[in-house]
């Protein structure tokens, strides 16, 4: 472990150079509305990306935020201030399961989870869902929504995650798809690389703290 501060960013440095690799490995992917979808996605967590804000601030231009609020009562202020940080700095701002509130703040888009997952999908802006099958990516796929965050691929800390598919078994949903595939779940600066053939990107919570916060 670095012993200075000196260490820690050189060690965050690596990170981040390794995960930006990963992402450039990916393949480009459009919207339906053909805005270019980002190579990487910032999933936030309350208890794990408590200042979201400063993250934001911090990350490279093109990155996605998927913002997951969890109905916190400062909701509009923060996604105000989160969105006005995302359009200065060129990242993708997407809300989770809000449309409303997406539209309140101008963000990009929504992000729906699996289960959350309903209806026809506008086609103004960016959409994408949660998936942990096949059966789920198609489903997202005849819903018409814009990208599918699939996971979890490696073995993960987060109390949602289930068992790792694996880089082997994701590239080969993500090659079969009929749609953009993100790769979620574990994913850090050792391992993003070995899931990005046929995928759109990769998505981390952990990941991106390791190279972008502190």
């Amino acid at each position: 472990m670095p012993h200075s501060l000196s260490e820690l960013a050189q060690a965050q440095a690596a990170i981040r150079r390794k995960l930006l690799a990963a992402a450039h490995l990916a393949k480009p992917a459009r919207a339906r509305n053909g805005q270019a979808l980002p190579r990487a996605f910032h999933l936030t967590d309350p208890a794990r990306t408590p200042d979201i804000l400063r993250i934001a601030r911090r990350l490279p231009r093109g990155f996605g935020v998927i913002w997951r609020h969890f109905g916190a009562a400062d909701r509009l202020a923060t996604g105000r201030a989160l969105a006005r940080i995302c359009r200065q700095r060129g990242l993708v701002l997407l809300v989770s399961a809000d449309p409303a509130l997406a539209a309140r703040i101008g963000a990009a888009g929504v992000h729906w989870p699996e289960a959350r997952l309903t209806g026809a999908r506008s086609r103004h802006h960016i959409e994408t869902a949660s998936a942990h099958s096949a059966a789920a990516i198609a489903r997202a796929a005849r819903l018409g929504v814009d990208a599918v965050i699939v996971s979890a691929v490696f073995p993960s800390q987060s109390p949602s995650a289930g068992k790792p598919l694996g880089p082997v078994k994701f590239r080969q949903l993500a090659r079969a798809a009929r749609l953009p595939v993100y790769a979620l779940g574990g994913l850090n600066a050792h391992n993003a690389a070995r899931a990005m053939s046929h995928a759109a990107g990769w998505a981390a919570i952990d990941g991106v703290l390791d190279g972008w916060g502190g």
